[in-house]
């Protein structure tokens, strides 16, 4: 049990949430929600204990099991002690064992010493400890020859990834995971997923991958006016009983409204008459008439609307045996493909197979080292990197950058833009330099806006957005009329959005599925496991 009593925690003039009591069982899964800047980060790091709230308290299990985000402090740790660290006391107990075995001479001291380690040890189920955290590393695409190498000869998103099986392992009572399924692709999402639905511990997770949230929350603790309010059932489910809720208080509050406002105008009409004991009898039911309190809702939803000024030809694209290489690797074995105006083209596969690769090829970013990729007539393309360092001028603001891009629109145009994609008021003058991941992504979305291109080249584009915004940009991309092709992880919007699949697997060709996500999984089962 994880219980949260009277918690308040403000910075500055915003308050984040206010004398909050909310408890999270054993057997349940919690995903935390609410929109970029809410607080959700804050309330996990004050159920951690890594920060302080301003009043109240939490109570935790003992053994819990936490994400942490510092994935360069362990750089000379072997991988698989990393994950052994997970358990206090085991670490502990292994690490003061082998100091003591090191000495020349043990005394009875250190000999009692050591039996009382080994009973420790054995508590903690550390004579199989290192075949627990290889099972972990396994399942999330960390192979056994990296196990014995030192933190550092991993890249970022791998470091992550043995800071996950930090935190699952040991057996804790509670999970505290923030942004789980950063970096893991489709099929160690997928395992997570199993793990975690075999866990009997307390789970809470921040995610803004929609499909994980539906497929494992039991529940949901949502942060919005400024309180969290917990409702059963997955994401989807949390949205339709939020909207419910609000609109029956909406109603409710009109009709009592409407009600009021008759009162009022009967004892407006006969106060000074003869029918006194009727005018007191309406001021009562006036003051039963209390209208429910309706704090403003923090959550924002970008507008995002994808036009373009043009259509391209019919036949938009022409890949002719395209391939890179790498180190004398075939990244991309030779791939041909026609892409026709208005396909929605869907790019899947593990991390490392050169998905990014192939659009970089496709968006003139890089040249492949043989074949051709030929564009249609009229076709104009907007691309969005994964790597989104350097793409934003610094030195200026976010208005500012827009409107080097185009000179031709008006400020109250650029403006308006702006507002669409929660820039409003002086978040539109925020220094370049200063803006968040999610800003980031925001700003080049409302850059691919105002450009109008009539095909649009999208590398992970769902990195760092809330999940109002996924929804948002999910929602545009199926209203747009142009030629889509989007590397992703998140499943979602692999199914709302597209219509054909390109499936990446290492060491083999592009498979060039003419089919959406779900009739590939019913195609292919053994493929669709391993993205």
């Amino acid at each position: 049990m994880i219980s949260v009593q009277n918690v308040t925690k403000a910075f500055g003039p915003k308050k984040l949430f206010e004398d909050v009591d909310v408890s999270f069982a054993p057997g349940n899964r919690y995903g935390l929600t609410g929109p970029n800047g809410a607080g959700k980060t804050t309330f996990m790091k004050i159920l951690a204990g890594d920060e302080e709230s301003d009043t109240g308290k939490v109570l935790r299990p003992k053994k819990l099991g936490i994400l942490r985000q510092d994935h360069y402090k362990y750089e000379d740790n072997r991988v698989l002690d990393v994950v052994l660290m997970g358990n206090d006391a085991l670490w502990a107990a292994l690490t003061e064992k082998e100091r003591l075995l090191a000495k020349e001479q043990i005394s009875d001291e250190d000999g009692h010493r050591l039996a009382e380690l080994e009973t420790t040890i054995g508590e903690e189920d550390g004579y199989s400890a290192e075949a627990d955290a290889a099972e972990l590393l396994q399942g999330l695409g960390i192979d056994e020859p990296w196990h014995d190498q030192p933190m550092r000869a991993l890249t970022g998103g791998y470091k992550l990834r043995v800071l996950l099986a930090q935190a699952l392992f040991g057996k804790p009572a509670g999970l505290l995971l923030d942004e789980p399924t950063n970096h893991l692709d489709i099929e160690s999402i997928r395992w997570l997923e199993k793990f975690l639905h075999a866990y009997d511990g307390v789970l809470i997770t921040i995610s803004h991958d929609r499909h994980f949230l539906n497929a494992i929350c039991t529940h949901i603790a949502d942060i919005d006016y400024e309180t969290i309010i917990t409702y059963p059932g997955g994401y989807d489910s949390m949205v339709r009983q939020k909207g419910q809720v609000r609109s029956r208080v909406e109603s409710e509050n009109a009709e009592k409204r409407k009600k009021i406002e008759q009162l009022r105008e009967f004892v407006a009409r006969f106060h000074a008459g003869t029918r006194a004991s009727q005018v007191q009898s309406r001021i009562r039911s006036m003051q039963k008439l209390k209208l429910e309190d309706m704090k403003r809702s923090n959550i924002a939803a970008p507008f995002i609307k994808f036009e373009q000024k043009a259509p391209s030809g019919k036949q938009t694209l022409t890949l002719e045996s395209i391939a890179k290489r790498y180190g004398g690797n075939d990244v991309i074995q030779p791939f041909s493909a026609l892409v026709t105006r208005g396909e929605k083209i869907g790019v899947i596969g593990k991390n490392g197979v050169g998905k990014s690769t192939l659009v970089k090829m496709i968006a003139g970013e890089l040249q492949p080292d043989s074949g051709h990729v030929r564009w249609g007539h009229q076709a104009q393309v907007g691309y969005l990197p994964q790597d989104q360092a350097g793409v934003i001028r610094p030195g200026t603001t976010a208005f500012g950058w827009l409107r080097e891009l185009e000179d031709k629109l008006s400020n109250e145009e650029i403006s308006g833009l702006l507002g669409r994609m929660l820039f409003s008021g002086e978040e539109r003058m925020k220094p370049t330099a200063t803006l968040s991941g999610g800003e980031t992504v925001r700003l080049l979305l409302a850059k691919l806006m105002l450009f109008k291109d009539n095909v649009l080249v999208l590398d992970e584009p769902t990195n760092h957005l809330d999940l109002q915004s996924i929804a948002a940009l999910s929602e545009g991309l199926q209203r747009y009329e142009g030629t889509v092709i989007v590397v992703t992880h998140d499943q979602e919007l692999i199914r709302e959005v597209c219509s054909r699949v390109w499936v990446m697997h290492r060491g083999e060709p592009v498979l060039d599925f003419p089919g959406n996500f779900d009739e590939f999984v019913e195609k292919h089962p053994d493929l669709a496991s391993q993205h």
